[in-house]
């Protein structure tokens, strides 16, 4: 079996691994890049998801790239509109001609001898073997397990004579019109899945067992629209995007300092869009807002729908499924011809891929993260992992950024292996997401640890990142360079737990 060399292995092709290719072909124009993509097309989630109505819960003047505006009426995008997006943009620049599609990577070896990854690969349906070598790995493969999304155990499943789905893997010939349909579930997925299937079901339930905080906005921003008229596109393209990231931190920002002011401003305004005397308990969370992730409703749909009666809100806890439909805790039933568990992701960092540095088997819940994208005692590794408080290509564009300066400063200083080191003693042990989400939760014990303190801090803050990522010391003391030959120090703190 021959081994195919490169200088740089990105592994995913959607918003990250084109990110990256664009990075690496504009500031490593000297290093030969592959992408390598277990799925049959380019665009990660926006091609795996299928549901209806599926679109950004991000405006796509943040959610889109730096390099390239975003220059449809509508900032808040269905899914169709991001993959064309995110497909003309791979063909524009040539990214698509380093895409490698249904290579599945298993393990990857790192060897300081030699200063290269081998990364072990099954290609296509036979899953031929195949083994790539590289100087530097960049996983930008997500953070969810793609093949399978959560569902709980729901007692009488088999019972149930209808239809049950996940909307990970939503049925192309699926025939609601004039059903009962109950989602499971009161995230983004299922705040987008109710306002649309009601336009054709019979009526449409969405059963919850806690609520959810939503902020209703515009599809289109008018004010993006308006400076496209008068600016160049990439002029008023780069001040809309600096105006959302401003109002973001600062919302976020306020969140923390002032939160119950918050959550009554988020849910006055909620209330002003439901019907007259509506039970607001249903939209009433018990936690503070940000605490989870904030739910969009695009031109107030949802609402419409419930207003309209073609969608409502039940809060309960599940009994069972029954035949007919589902049973609460509290002896309701709801009929339903249509049951859809829009009931979350598993999180699955660095693609569940096999990792090993000179043959010592590595742990991600065993290291922490340098920066939010590298790990302790791990070298030549990175990931992109967007922020939970605002668009995921904000940090992914900083990563990428950042990947390209690190190995850009190898090449200036001779050397050939960059290894974050935890070498300060003052330095506690954070969990590496803050968020009380339930598929967060579920995940912690395998997440990478974060630091008390920068440059281990996972800051969800796109102006501190800036400062750090793009303008910030790469030679920072915590991340150590060296030449090729020399082994991991077996004394690097969190790699021993490892072991």
């Amino acid at each position: 079996m021959t081994t195919e060399s490169v200088d740089v292995l990105v592994v995913g092709a959607g918003i990250s691994g084109i990110d990256a290719g664009y990075h690496l072909q504009t500031y490593c124009p000297t290093k030969s890049y592959v992408i390598l993509e277990g799925r049959d097309d380019l665009g990660g989630t926006w091609d795996l998801f299928r549901y209806p109505g599926i679109r950004s819960d991000s405006d796509m003047h943040t959610l889109g790239f730096s390099f390239r505006p975003w220059k449809e009426a509508k900032a808040i995008a269905d899914g169709p509109s991001i993959k064309k997006y995110l497909r003309e943009t791979a063909r524009d620049y040539g990214i698509d001609k380093r895409i490698r599609y249904q290579h599945r990577v298993k393990r990857a070896a790192w060897d300081s001898a030699t200063a290269r990854w081998t990364v072990e690969v099954e290609r296509g349906p036979e899953r031929e073997p195949l083994t790539f070598s590289a100087s530097f790995l960049f996983m930008c493969s997500g953070y969810y397990n793609y093949a399978e999304g959560f569902t709980p155990h729901f007692e009488g499943r088999e019972d149930f004579r209808g239809e049950i789905l996940h909307p990970q893997h939503w049925p192309e010939q699926l025939d609601y019109k004039g059903k009962r349909v109950v989602v499971i579930g009161s995230g983004a997925t299922a705040v987008t899945l109710v306002p649309e299937m009601a336009k054709d079901a019979a009526h449409v339930t969405m059963l919850q067992r806690s609520p959810t905080y939503m902020v209703s906005r515009p599809a289109q921003d008018k004010i993006a629209n308006g400076l496209r008229k008068v600016l160049p596109s990439k002029v008023a393209y780069g001040l809309t995007r600096w105006k959302n990231v401003l109002f973001g931190m600062y919302f976020y920002n306020k969140t923390r300092t002032n939160p119950e002011g918050v959550n009554q401003w988020v849910l006055d305004r909620v209330k002003a869009l439901l019907p007259e005397g509506y039970d607001m308990a249903h939209f009433t969370p018990s936690y503070n807002v940000w605490d989870q992730r904030l739910c969009l409703v695009p031109d107030d749909d949802l609402f419409e729908a419930i207003k309209n009666g073609s969608a409502d809100v039940v809060t309960g806890h599940i009994d069972r499924f029954t035949e007919t439909g589902i049973r609460l805790t509290d002896g309701r039933e709801l009929a339903c011809d249509v049951i859809v568990t829009a009931t979350g992701l598993n999180l699955q960092l660095l693609s569940g891929v096999e990792y090993t540095v000179d043959g010592q088997r590595i742990e991600p819940s065993q290291t922490m993260t340098y920066k939010a994208m590298m790990f302790s005692g791990v070298p030549n590794l990175a990931t992109s992992f967007g922020y939970t408080n605002a668009s995921w290509t904000l940090k992914a564009d900083l990563t990428c950024m950042y990947v390209c300066r690190l190995i850009n400063h190898m090449d200036k200083t001779g050397t050939q292996i960059a290894t974050p080191v935890l070498n300060d003693p003052e330095v506690q042990e954070e969990p590496w997401l803050s968020f009380t989400s339930g598929y967060v939760q579920r995940a912690l014990g395998h997440l990478p640890k974060q630091g008390s303190k920068r440059p281990w801090k996972v800051h969800q803050n796109y102006a501190k990142d800036l400062l750090d990522l793009k303008f910030g010391k790469v030679d920072d003391g915590a991340m150590t360079f060296r030449k090729a030959g020399a082994p991991v120090r077996s004394a690097e703190p969190m790699l021993e737990a490892a072991e």
